[in-house]
């Protein structure tokens, strides 16, 4: 426990310790000033780490070797075809396809009935022939009506959809029972045989069938059959919804890059840039109110990032096959405040007129040849957290800062001992003191004694 005393006989004032400890800590206060700059520091090198991680990111979705990641499908007539594409698995090209016949589910439709919930089918069955045997849904009681036997048979779960409709051509007995095959082509029919029921209020049977049947269509003259409307084996990568069959007309279906995609990624590619180069810029920004020992301005680091990122920007790829050689050839230039200018229009332009040359300029090889390559390399090196200029920087203030806590503690340490030191020597002087002022007291108490007796 600390010492503490209270008046003080010597006179010196109470707290004569603290004030004396107050000036042995003024080290402590400078080490923390030196601690919060390192700090400051540090927090900005890991902001710049996380603003160049967001180029890594904007290009890694933006092109490869097999050409760019966005494409879109394009139908010289949706009402009839359309279609969705796997970016991974497609590639650009033209198809002429003829949907000469849709492929459809089995179906059939029943008499009509004039409700669906109170007049009576009767007890019994139905019976489908099924893809997977004889299925039989028994109706009976509560069931005995349109609506009991529509949910006795979804309910079944035997591969057919059943809904009551309401047929307006038959006012008088408008409500029928449809049922229709889960799943179209010939490989999901399913048959309708005569209903068996008994003792109904009227008679109920199928009035209308339809057989399951597969899809034709032609692809650039080929012909095919299919046994569903959503195709997917036909073009690599694309989903193809038939809509409608339209015999003898040929529907142009082109699968092409998605330009306002690919422009949109181009454009936070280059936003990703210019928080980089705004970032340097900021730091190197100096007036009388930059503190620079806690900024990056002046930095080494900072300067030969953007020494390589410039480089990068302005300069040629070589290697590229093809006549797009720079940047700036695609719209991408710097501009009088040091950072990137995205012209769109320019861009999309470029790659209307030639999407391979776009493509390779970015994408290159895939490894040390193209634009994509290239700063993929460079934040490789710079971001390396072992010998990069960020990561060795980052070492370094993490260094710095742990050796400062140390000198704090240990600084702390040796301050807490002398505090304890000085309690314990201005304590004995108080004990002295206040010894020799009693002592002084006796003596004046004899002394006056002997003056009074004489």
């Amino acid at each position: 426990m600390p010492i503490t005393f209270g008046g003080m006989a010597s006179g010196l004032p109470p707290n004569i310790v603290e004030q004396l400890m107050e000036a042995e800590k003024m080290p402590i206060r400078n080490m923390e000033v030196k601690k919060a700059k390192s700090e400051s520091r540090l927090k900005l090198v890991n902001e710049l780490d996380e603003k160049l991680s967001s180029i890594g990111d904007s290009i890694g979705t933006l092109a490869s070797v097999h050409g760019f990641n966005d494409y879109k499908v394009l139908s010289g007539d949706p009402n009839i075809i359309q279609g969705s594409v796997d970016p991974l698995t497609s590639r650009p090209g033209n198809w002429n396809i003829e949907v000469k016949q849709l492929a459809r589910k089995a179906a059939a439709i029943t008499n009509g009935f004039p409700d669906k919930d109170r007049t009576e089918i009767g007890t019994g069955y139905f019976k489908f022939e099924t893809p997977d045997g004889e299925r039989e849904v028994y109706i009976k009681g509560e069931n005995s009506t349109l609506q009991g036997a529509v949910h006795a048979i979804n309910n079944a779960n035997i591969g057919v959809r059943a809904s009551v409709i309401n047929d307006r051509k038959y006012p008088e007995n408008p409500y029928k029972i449809m049922i229709s095959g889960d799943n179209v082509g010939d490989d999901n029919s399913v048959k309708y045989p005569t209903l068996y029921f008994l003792d109904g209020d009227q008679d109920l049977y199928f009035d209308q069938e339809r057989e399951a049947q597969n899809g034709l269509i032609k692809v650039d003259g080929f012909e095919f059959e299919i046994s569903d409307n959503s195709v997917e084996d036909l073009i690599p990568g694309v989903v193809l919804e038939l809509k409608q069959a339209a015999p003898d007309r040929q529907v142009n279906v082109t699968v092409t890059e998605d330009r306002e995609v690919v422009a949109g990624k181009v454009k936070e590619f280059v936003d990703a840039i210019n928080g980089v180069l705004g970032f340097i810029q900021t730091q190197n920004r100096l007036s009388k109110d930059v503190d620079t020992s806690k900024t990056l301005g002046g930095d080494g680091m900072i300067r030969g990032i953007e020494t390589r990122m410039r480089r990068l920007i302005q300069g040629a790829q070589m290697g590229v096959q093809g006549p797009i050689k720079r940047l700036s050839q695609i719209g991408i230039q710097f501009n009088r405040g040091g950072t990137l200018d995205y012209k769109e229009e320019t861009f999309n332009a470029v790659l209307a007129k030639d999407p391979d040359a776009v493509q390779k300029f970015l994408a290159g090889d895939g490894f040390s040849v193209g634009f994509i390559p290239s700063m993929k390399n460079t934040l490789s090196i710079v971001q390396d957290k072992v010998f990069g200029p960020v990561g060795s920087r980052r070492k370094s203030l993490q260094g710095k800062i742990r050796r400062i806590d140390d000198q704090i503690t240990r600084k702390e340490d040796q301050l807490e001992k002398k505090e304890q030191t000085l309690r314990r020597k201005f304590a004995n002087l108080e004990t002295q003191m206040s010894k020799l002022k009693s002592q002084g007291g006796q003596v004046a108490a004899i002394a006056s004694i002997g003056m009074q007796t004489g």
